[in-house]
């Protein structure tokens, strides 16, 4: 399962990157990408869910799932101001994905322990 999840939050990082150089260069990013974003950042969350309560990677896991929430709560808070078609604060984005990035690598921790 936390394999999976790592594949979902890899493609979604591709879609944050897109998203990301959109909002740094000071336009909205595209709905659809933000909405596919999203979807795939929901969609690794569960199966990182499933994997932790179903007892895969102990501590680091469970640590990786709750950076990864951090940054989807982020992740909301920057769909909401697009929502309003407001760009959102280069800090904002800078600290969602930099939250996504560290909680991604330990994820891979994980996944790559013997």
């Amino acid at each position: 399962m936390l394999t999976y999840a790592l594949i979902v939050f890899a493609i979604a990082a591709v879609g944050g990157l897109v998203l990301a150089s959109s909002v740094l260069r000071g336009k909205f990013a595209p709905w659809a990408i933000s909405i596919l974003h999203a979807l795939l950042g929901a969609t690794g969350l569960v199966l990182l869910l499933l994997g932790v309560m179903g007892g895969s990677g102990a501590g680091r896991a469970v640590a990786a799932l709750g950076l990864l929430v951090v940054a989807a709560l982020g992740g909301f808070y920057l769909a909401s101001l697009h929502a309003r078609k407001t760009i959102a604060p280069k800090g904002v984005v800078f600290l969602h994905a930099g939250l996504a990035v560290v909680g991604f690598l330990v994820l891979l921790s994980v996944a790559l322990a013997p």
